[in-house]
């Protein structure tokens, strides 16, 4: 018999054993069909939840920023043996922030091919009043077209726009919670005073509005003018310089070419948000888990349905191997079987996954939330057809070699 004409009955056997148990092929392939289903619902929510937190994070962080770094003092020891060792605890070393040449920094970082966007910033703990209020908080001096792009800051504006800061030298952009904490609204006139013991009376020029109750209740946007005369400093002063590049998942590659080029400290969005960032892969990590083991248990749906149909069909294995067919034989059609089976599934699969990520991405959470976070995401459905099919594959596989040592002489004797 030879290879080619055994390959095409192997098929036809296997078509046929799909066809004729169409019960069971049903219930398999709709096994495959929910755990494909909800791996990749809940893998797209996942990616959902990473979007938006990123999203949040960029919101009031950069790509890298680039900043002088806190020196230690370092403990002193005397190691001649003659004298009196003196150990001193180390500390912060009481020296200024401010990053020498900052113009001529940010033209040689805007001439760098990845980056996008540079800005410097000085960021002040101040206090905001208005009447008797009195709410501590951050103001953060900008440039604000150019923070505006690298914040999303006029997406946020729920009163007055980002632009009029630009035309309001002593002008200021506030949180809606801070603003309802001191009862102001656009044209109000507060007063903002810093730690340095500076105080200006600042006009709102608007409101923004994040998904972070926290940054609403407590910052608030300055030009780069007051917050050097807020800080008590000269008009060259910048305490960072906050650079965005074209992927963002490379921030740590160039953090250190950075580093060395400008001379100072250039800290990635990853590792200043670290703690929170592990939080998210965790979660990412329990969401995979689960629906990989949902779909892993939509397998075994196959296994168990193969299962009985070789015990069924031992009688026709054994006549298969008395007619000369090999284990190899016997092997290809039960896992073409079971692949089968799982590409029915899979098909199935997509179409419900991708009408329940459609459903959910158009759910409304409020105006706090927005949409349900949940997105289109290629990837997953990707690693959902390749799951299914290995999972598909494996549970074809193990019943199949069971199959492939049926001894057709002792199925006929007895």
């Amino acid at each position: 018999m030879s290879k080619q004409y055994r390959h095409n009955i192997n098929t036809d056997i296997s078509i046929t054993y799909v066809i004729a148990n169409k019960k069971s092929t049903a219930v398999a392939a709709l096994g495959v069909t929910i755990g494909t289903a909800i791996f990749i619902f809940m893998n797209s929510m996942g990616s959902g939840f990473v979007k938006k937190s990123n999203e949040a994070i960029f919101n009031s962080s950069p790509h890298i920023r680039i900043y002088k770094e806190d020196e230690i003092s370092k403990p002193l020891v005397n190691t001649d043996d003659n004298s009196l060792a003196i150990i001193s605890n180390p500390m912060v070393l009481p020296k200024s922030d401010r990053i020498v040449n900052v113009q001529k920094i940010t033209e040689m970082l805007k001439a760098h091919p990845e980056v996008t966007i540079v800005t410097p910033e000085i960021i002040l703990k101040v206090f905001y009043k208005s009447g008797i209020s009195q709410i501590p908080g951050d103001a953060s001096g900008v440039n604000i077209i150019e923070a505006g792009s690298m914040f999303n800051i006029k997406n946020s504006m729920v009163q007055g726009t980002m632009e009029d800061l630009e035309n309001q030298p002593n002008g200021i952009l506030l949180g809606t919670g801070l603003a309802s904490k001191m009862n102001v609204k656009t044209g109000d006139n507060i007063t903002v005073t810093s730690s340095k013991n500076r105080t200006k009376i600042m006009k709102v020029s608007g409101l923004f509005k994040t998904r972070n109750s926290i940054v609403d209740k407590t910052k608030s946007y300055i030009s780069l003018q007051a917050a050097q005369q807020l800080s008590g400093e000269s008009s060259d002063y910048a305490a960072s310089i906050d650079v965005n590049i074209n992927d963002f998942n490379k921030a740590s590659d160039y953090s250190e070419e950075f580093s060395a080029l400008t001379g100072y400290k250039a800290e990635d969005w990853k590792a200043a948000n670290s703690d929170q960032l592990s939080g998210f892969k965790m979660r990412s990590i329990i969401i995979f888990a689960m629906s990989l083991s949902i779909l892993i248990v939509a397998g075994f749906g196959t296994y168990t349905i193969l299962n009985m149909t070789i015990s069924q069909r031992i009688n026709d294995i054994a006549i298969l191997k008395a007619l000369g067919f090999r284990g190899p034989d016997v092997i290809r059609i039960f896992v073409l079987q079971g692949t089968l089976i799982g590409l029915m599934g899979l098909a199935a699969g997509l179409i419900l996954a991708s009408f329940l990520v459609y459903l959910a991405s158009n759910i409304y959470m409020g105006p706090d939330e927005g949409y349900f976070p949940i997105i289109f995401d290629f990837s997953v459905f990707l690693n959902g057809i390749l799951f299914g099919l290995i999972i598909s594959f494996l549970a074809s596989y193990l019943p199949a070699r069971k199959a492939a040592n049926v001894d057709p002489v002792s199925i006929f004797r007895k």
